[in-house]
């Protein structure tokens, strides 16, 4: 037993990155949860184990694919913007996409495909319009780099980012419901106020939201 913690080492919380507990947290215990994108299964496995939830995942890295698989995680490999069709609507409570929306061809098809196939979906994505992306552009004039944008603008996957005022205004030509919003810092941890409020497009690094067709 540790004696710190007092668990053991079969029964203690594992560590996961701040902005993925920020979803687990909003998940509740026992429900139904697609993870599209969900890389090697860490939010999944995280999910299942200690929320119990039914959990099924969507990859597109056969190589992440294999590693979520070896978990013992049900997760199968394929293209979340051609894929999604095949599930039956309203098969899933949840359906979770991770700092996936920026990197898809098609974000408002995704969101419909998200909405339609859950009963609720959670999404969450860097925002471009936060001051220090802001300030790179005016003052560098280039492309920002930053904690949540890691990777040099010809190197990178990411093809539609977005503020979160863009976010929040396709959600209103979609007639989605917002059902919650949290605004979060560089690290993923929530601040003091929601991304739907006027603070957030420019404090935010990242946002979080919890969407339903009213």
């Amino acid at each position: 037993m540790n004696a710190v913690s007092g668990q053991t080492p079969s029964t203690a919380i594992p560590k996961i990155r701040v902005d993925l507990q920020q979803v687990a947290d909003l998940v509740p215990a026992g429900a139904r949860v697609l993870d599209v994108g969900c890389g090697d299964g860490t939010l999944l496995a995280y999910l299942t184990r200690f929320k119990q939830v039914d959990g099924r995942g969507l990859e597109l890295s056969m190589a992440k694919v294999r590693a979520a698989v070896s978990q013992g995680l049900p997760v199968i490999q394929g293209n979340l913007e051609t894929d999604l069709k095949d599930y039956p609507s309203g098969a899933f409570d949840y359906v979770i996409l991770s700092q996936t929306l920026q990197a898809t061809h098609s974000p408002r098809a995704v969101m419909e495909e998200l909405l339609r196939i859950g009963k609720r979906a959670i999404v969450s994505f860097p925002n471009f319009g936060h001051w220090r992306v802001r300030l790179s552009v005016m003052f560098g004039g280039r492309m920002p780099m930053t904690s949540t944008l890691s990777d040099a603008w010809f190197d990178t996957p990411n093809i539609h980012l977005c503020t979160i005022q863009d976010f929040i205004a396709l959600c209103r030509l979609m007639r989605v419901q917002i059902e919650a919003g949290y605004a979060l810092d560089e690290q993923g941890r929530r601040l003091g106020f929601t991304a739907t409020g006027k603070r957030a497009n420019l404090l935010s690094d990242q946002a979080l939201f919890v969407l339903m067709r009213p």
